[in-house]
C-alpha cells in the first residue's frame, strides 16, 4: 500500500515527467494496485479540475497512449489538495487523506529552497512514519555550504535510508547496462584501465535554449545544472571499481571513491583545463534562434555559462594518466548524451599507416536513442589490405524482449520498493560539490566572460583546443 504525495503537483516536472511515468507504470502493471497519488499545489482547484489539467498537459507526453478508459481509470488514483508548502497550518488537511499503514512517498518537485520547510512541516504535523520516504530533486544546493545546509535540514526529519536524491540519468537503461557491460563481461574488465584506455569523453548536448527557465538558469549555469550531477554521475559509473555487490552502499561507496579521486583545480589549471561558453544567435535544426542574452528574462550583461567543457583525471592506479573530458551545452548542433571510450592505439601497424590511425572505440549513446557500438577496424573489399573503421552494434531493443521504461518510471518504482542503489548518498553529493566549487571560485577570480559560440554548433573553438592539447578530439571531429 503506497501513498505518493507530490509537492509541486501542478508544476512542469510533475505534469511533464512524474504523472506520465506513474501512468506508464500503471498501464504495464508495475504500479501496485492500491497506490494512491496526491497532487499538492497552490492553485484553488478541485480534483476534477486537476484531472482536466493533467488530461490537457500530461496525456500528450505519454509514449504509449493506451486508451481513454485506462487513462481515466488511472486518474481515479489521483486527488488534488490545495496547499501552500510554506503554511504549517495547511498540513493538517493531509493527515486524514493518508492511510496509516501505507508507505508514504513525499516527492518534492519544488525549488530546493522549500525542502527544509516542507520536511519540518511534515514532521510537525506527525506525517512522517518509519515507512516514509522523501525524494529530492536537483539542484541540491548552489554550492557546498548550501548543499550541506539542505542535507542537514532534511536529516533532522528523515534518516539517510529514507532520502532518495534523484538523478534521472541514473535511471536510463544504457547507464545501468554500463555496469553489466563492465562487470558482467570478462572481455572488458582486463582492459578497462590504463594503459589500454587512451581517453574518456562524456557529452550531454542539448538543442534547446533556456526556454521559460531563464530566472532559474541565469542563477545556476551549466556547471551547476549539468556537470555537478549528471556528468559526474556518468563519470563515476565509467571509472568506479567493481563493488562488492549491488547493495546500495556497496555501489555508492565505489562512486564516492571516484569523486574523492578527482583533483581539486587551482587557478592555472582552471585557466587551461576548463572552457566556458555562451550561445549567440544562430540556427538549430533549420530554425533561427536568438542568443542567450536576447532570451526573455536574461539580463543583458549576464555572464552565465550555457556551455562547459573541462578536462580532469581520476587519481588512482586504474586510471593513471587517462584524461577524462566532460562537455555540456545548450543550443548545440544536435541533441546527444554520449560516453565515448577511446582505447589506446596499436604500438605498431603492419597496414602501412601509423598505429594512431587505428582506433578502437566504445560508444554508449543515452539519448535521443539508446545504443552501444564498438568501433573496430576491418578490411575493405577488394585486392590489397586497405582497412576502414566499422561498427559492431548492440541493438538492445531487438536483442532483449520486454518494454524499455523511461528513466523516471524506473526510478519511481525503485522509490516505492525502497531500492537506493541508483540514488545519491549525502557524502556522494557533497564530494561532487567539493570538486565543482573550486572551479566556480576560479572563474570568479579570473573574471573572464564566457566565450561566445553560435547556436547550432558544438560550442567554442576553445573546447576543441582543449582536446587537441591532450592529443585527443571530440567524437564528431574524429
Amino acid at each position: 500500500m503506497t501513498d505518493i504525495v507530490i509537492f509541486g503537483g501542478s508544476g512542469d516536472l510533475a505534469w511533464r515527467k512524474l504523472i506520465p511515468a506513474l501512468y506508464m507504470a500503471d498501464l504495464h502493471g508495475r504500479l501496485p494496485e492500491d497506490t494512491r497519488i496526491l497532487g499538492l499545489g497552490r492553485q484553488p482547484w478541485s480534483t476534477q479540475q486537476y484531472a482536466a489539467f493533467l488530461t490537457q498537459h500530461s496525456a500528450p507526453q505519454l509514449r504509449e497512449q493506451g486508451d481513454d478508459e485506462r487513462w481515466h481509470r488511472f486518474l481515479q488514483r489521483i486527488q488534488y489538495v490545495a496547499l501552500d508548502a510554506n503554511d504549517a497550518n495547511g498540513y493538517a488537511v493531509l493527515g486524514p487523506l493518508l492511510r496509516p499503514p501505507a508507505t508514504r512517498v513525499y516527492y518534492l518537485a519544488t525549488a530546493p529552497a522549500l525542502f527544509a520547510a516542507i520536511c519540518q512541516h511534515l514532521d510537525t504535523a506527525g506525517l512522517i512514519t518509519p515507512q516514509s520516504r522523501v525524494v529530492l530533486e536537483k539542484p541540491l544546493g548552489h554550492d557546498l555550504p548550501t548543499a550541506q545546509a539542505i542535507n542537514a535540514a532534511v536529516a533532522q526529519h528523515f534518516a539517510e535510508h529514507q532520502i532518495f536524491r534523484i538523478d534521472h540519468y541514473l535511471g536510463k537503461e544504457t547507464v545501468q547496462n554500463l555496469m553489466v557491460l563492465r562487470f558482467g563481461n570478462a572481455i572488458f574488465e582486463p582492459i578497462w584501465r590504463a594503459p589500454y584506455i587512451r581517453s574518456v569523453q562524456i557529452t550531454v548536448a542539448e538543442t534547446v535554449g533556456v526556454g521559460n527557465r531563464a530566472g532559474f538558469y541565469d542563477q545556476t549555469g551549466a556547471l551547476r545544472d549539468m556537470v555537478q550531477n549528471h556528468l559526474l554521475q556518468l563519470l563515476c559509473i565509467v571509472a568506479m571499481e567493481p563493488p562488492l555487490s549491488l547493495e546500495p552502499d556497496d555501489v555508492r561507496d565505489e562512486k564516492l571513491k571516484v569523486l574523492r579521486s578527482l583533483p581539486r583545480m587551482d587557478l592555472p589549471t582552471i585557466r587551461t583545463h576548463t572552457v566556458r561558453g555562451q550561445y549567440t544567435a544562430g540556427a538549430v535544426e533549420g530554425q533561427s534562434v536568438s542568443g542567450y542574452l536576447e532570451e526573455p528574462g536574461v539580463p543583458a550583461d549576464s555572464q552565465t555559462e550555457t556551455f562547459v567543457a573541462l578536462q580532469t583525471q581520476v587519481r588512482n592506479a586504474r586510471w593513471a594518466g587517462v584524461p577524462f573530458f566532460l562537455r555540456t551545452g545548450k543550443r548545440m548542433a544536435t541533441r546527444r548524451s554520449q560516453i565515448v571510450i577511446d582505447f589506446a592505439p596499436l604500438p605498431f601497424s603492419i597496414f602501412g599507416h601509423s598505429g594512431d590511425a587505428i582506433v578502437n572505440r566504445l560508444i554508449l549513446t543515452l539519448q535521443p536513442e539508446e545504443s552501444v557500438q564498438l568501433q573496430m577496424m576491418a578490411k575493405e573489399p577488394g585486392s590489397g589490405m586497405n582497412t576502414k573503421p566499422v561498427y559492431l552494434n548492440l541493438d538492445l531493443e531487438s536483442a532483449l524482449e520486454g518494454r524499455r521504461a523511461e528513466a523516471y518510471e524506473r526510478l519511481l518504482i525503485d522509490v516505492i520498493k525502497g531500492r537506493l542503489t541508483h540514488f545519491m548518498r549525502r557524502d556522494e553529493l557533497e564530494a561532487a560539490w567539493r570538486f565543482i566549487d573550486p572551479i566556480l571560485e576560479g572563474w570568479r577570480a579570473l573574471g573572464e566572460k564566457p566565450r561566445p559560440y553560435t547556436a547550432g554548433t558544438w560550442g567554442p573553438a576553445a573546447s576543441s583546443a582543449l582536446m587537441a592539447r591532450a592529443g585527443c578530439s571530440w567524437f564528431e571531429e574524429s
